[in-house]
């Protein structure tokens, strides 16, 4: 009996030595490289974050200024979507407000 707890005992040995062998683990060991990981994770989630509700929002503003039916809503939609597809930059008010102050 004690040949066969020896032979599992030497198993077990190998199987974790191959286990602390590999990169998952020897990354875990790191501070800095977990330190680094989870920045990057991190960072990629927030930009998918902004990625993600930017396309949403221009989504949803777009088929809300599809809506004619419904006035006050096709109206607001219209603006915000003239408020996004002003070029160079600058926002309609600005346009509109160097507009009035060159008449």
């Amino acid at each position: 009996m004690t040949d066969g707890v020896e032979q599992e005992l030497r198993a077990l040995r190998e199987e974790i030595e191959r286990f602390n062998g590999h990169r998952f683990v020897q990354v875990q060991n790191s501070l800095g490289r977990m330190l680094f990981q989870a920045l990057l994770r991190g960072m990629a989630v927030g930009l998918g974050t902004v990625i993600g509700a930017s396309i949403l929002v221009s989504v949803l503003v777009y088929i809300l200024s599809q809506i004619d039916f419904v006035p006050v809503i096709g109206d607001w939609a219209k603006e915000i979507a003239e408020e996004i597809k002003v070029p160079n930059g600058e926002s309609a008010s600005d346009t509109q407000a160097g507009a009035s102050g060159a008449d």
